[in-house]
């Protein structure tokens, strides 16, 4: 659950068909005047009271502080229950000041409290108890169910229909005995030691004539 700078759904997906009512300020018993601080409910329904599978809730906030969401969700022999999916959800970290106020939001199905599956009403309930903002709510609501896998694509033709000898060799079994590879490597090593020493000794052989240095050869510095 994160605010954005824009709308998060992406594109291609469809939301689910809705009927929204109109935020109801909870008002105090027996009173004209709102409570402060200030809690309001907004319920969303699917259409003749259909039920849905809901996979991500996504609104851009209008000053509300906190949020919970509650679902009623069909239960056996067609009965409904409540449940709270999630609880006082910080939208403005400081209910006082601008932070958070007009962010959009994405509640996605794994971050839920419990499952929200076979809903049939999903309740918001907004709180603000900053003296600040006369007014608050959520905008832009939007429902989404869970996306339908990708079918897998079909891999080329030419790779299917590759015969066996296009295909990678095998080295397995095609590799020669360590043992028989150490030893000739050792033995080009020590036949390119006798042959660099035998040029060495060549070199410095040259002025030798008889065993002896022909001293009209040797030059001093």
């Amino acid at each position: 659950m994160s605010g954005a700078p824009g709308p998060p759904a992406g594109p291609g997906r469809c939301p689910l068909p809705c009927a929204l009512r109109p935020a109801a300020t909870i008002q105090l018993g027996g009173g004209a005047e709102p409570a402060r601080p200030g809690v309001a409910i907004i319920d969303l329904r699917f259409p003749r009271g259909a039920a849905a599978d809901v996979q991500e809730i996504v609104f851009r906030n209008f000053y509300t502080a906190f949020l919970s969401v509650r679902v009623q969700r069909l239960g056996p022999a067609g009965s409904r229950r409540w449940v709270t999916c999630l609880r006082d959800y910080c939208l403005m970290p400081c209910p006082h000041t601008e932070e958070g106020s007009q962010d959009y939001f994405s509640l996605r199905r794994h971050q839920m409290l419990c499952d929200v599956d076979q809903v049939t009403v999903v309740r918001f309930i907004l709180r603000q108890p900053s003296p600040v903002w006369l007014h608050f709510t959520i905008e832009e609501l939007q429902i989404f169910p869970p996306g339908r896998k990708s079918p897998q694509k079909d891999f080329p033709s030419w790779l299917s229909q590759l015969t066996p000898p296009e295909q990678p060799a095998s080295l397995h079994g095609e590799l020669p005995d360590p043992e028989k590879v150490s030893t000739e490597v050792q033995q080009m090593w020590v036949l390119t030691e006798v042959i660099r020493a035998r040029q060495a000794a060549a070199r410095i052989g040259r002025f030798d004539v008889d065993g002896c240095y022909d001293i009209n050869l040797l030059s001093y510095t």
